[in-house]
């Protein structure tokens, strides 16, 4: 699994129904499945992103975590972080997990993340999603699980 991780000040996900998920201060987080992927996978993810140290602390190191800082986490499912463009013009997907054991597994991503205190709030797995953010830093920081 790979998760893209964006400190944010605010983001929202939209799709043509309305406002899918949003928040405050926090995590946007990108999160791609590839084939192979398991529970084991998304629970290590998880913790790796409640407990990464991306937030400022009284000092203005990055020293806390998003559970620390308070903050939210927006979980949107993404296939194409597992594109491979290395030939022709067409990234290639096959690395990426499709279908319902993908969602099932973006959606225990979520369950578990909350286990570990963080409010999550997500996008809906398939749909085309408008996603807005106001990244604070910037920080972003890709995390893959273990092979």
């Amino acid at each position: 699994m790979r998760a893209l991780l964006q400190r944010v000040k605010r983001a929202e996900v939209r799709t043509e129904e309305g406002t899918a998920g949003r928040i405050g201060h926090g995590l946007l987080i990108l999160l791609g499945v590839a084939e192979g992927d398991d529970e084991e996978d998304a629970a290590w993810l998880a913790r790796k992103c409640a407990g990464l140290r991306i937030f400022d602390d009284e000092r203005g190191r990055l020293e806390r975590s998003v559970l620390e800082a308070g903050g939210q986490a927006l979980v949107v499912s993404q296939f194409t972080l597992y594109g491979d463009p290395r030939k022709g013009r067409r990234p290639s997907w096959s690395k990426a997990m499709a279908g319902e054991r993908a969602q099932r597994l973006v959606e225990t991503f979520s369950r578990l993340l909350a286990e570990e205190g963080v409010e999550v709030a997500s996008g809906r797995f398939g749909a085309h999603m408008e996603v807005e953010l106001i990244n604070d830093g910037p920080v972003t920081i890709l995390v893959e699980s273990p092979a």
